[in-house]
C-alpha cells in the first residue's frame, strides 16, 4: 500500500511543479506565499493521468480551469504544451524514468 501512496506523492509533486513552472496562468510562479494556488487543480488532473485519459482530454480540463473557472483569457499553445508534458510525466512514472 505504501507505493501506491509514494507514487500519489510523487505524481502530485511533480504536477504541481508542472503548473508552476509551465502552466502558471496567474502568474505566482515567482511568489513563494502563492506556491499552493494550483494545487486545488492537482487532484483532478491526477486523476485524468492514471485513467490513462488522452492529450486532448487533459488540455481541455485546463483548457477550463484557465479560461471558465478562473475567468482568464487563456493560451492555448501553453496550456497544449502543459498537457503534452503531464502525458509525458505519465510515460515517465509508469517506466520508472
Amino acid at each position: 500500500m505504501s507505493d501506491y501512496v509514494d507514487r500519489g506523492r510523487r505524481y502530485h509533486a511533480a504536477i504541481r511543479r508542472i503548473f508552476l513552472k509551465h502552466w502558471d496562468p496567474v502568474g505566482v510562479a515567482d511568489v513563494p506565499e502563492a506556491q499552493d494556488e494550483y494545487d486545488s487543480y492537482v487532484g483532478e488532473i491526477y486523476a485524468m493521468l492514471i485513467s490513462h485519459k488522452t492529450k486532448n482530454e487533459v488540455f481541455d480540463a485546463l483548457w477550463w480551469i484557465e479560461t471558465e473557472h478562473m475567468g482568464l483569457c487563456g493560451n492555448r499553445q501553453q496550456t497544449d504544451h502543459v498537457a503534452e508534458r503531464l502525458i509525458q510525466l505519465r510515460s515517465e512514472m509508469e517506466t520508472g524514468c
